[in-house]
């Protein structure tokens, strides 16, 4: 079992990872972090975000789902299992985590989401 300091470390350097576009890297530094904390949110956020940007889909579902059920409030969670859902090509239900992820907090990118998954089904016909 890693020390807590440790854990923290792993994160950060995750984190860093993933925003240098290095999401399978992020992933190895996160294993022990996930292992020890595995209903921790941010940790849960941060694996799904590494997950749906190495194209692991159903990884990032499910982790960003298992967000939701420690906090159904998470708009984030709700923003990138929307995300999620759409790549999947499932996007009667990413409009529905985009519309509850806009509801919760009005941002650009959470509408600008909605839209481009509406104009996708709108195509679809």
């Amino acid at each position: 079992m890693s020390r807590p300091a440790d854990l923290v470390t792993h994160f950060r350097r995750a984190e860093k990872l993933l925003a240098d576009r290095r999401p399978l890297e992020a992933l190895s530094a996160l294993r022990d972090v996930v292992e020890n904390q595995p209903n921790d949110a941010s940790v849960l956020l941060l694996a799904g975000r590494a997950y749906l940007n190495s194209a692991q889909l159903q990884r990032a579902q499910d982790a960003f789902e298992k967000v939701l059920e420690l906090d159904p409030a998470d708009h984030y969670a709700r923003f990138a299992l929307g995300k999620t859902l759409q790549r999947r090509g499932r996007l009667a239900e990413a409009v529905t985590q985009l519309k509850m992820a806009a509801a919760m907090d009005p941002r650009p990118e959470y509408q600008e989401a909605l839209g481009e998954v509406r104009a996708r089904i709108a195509l679809n016909g």
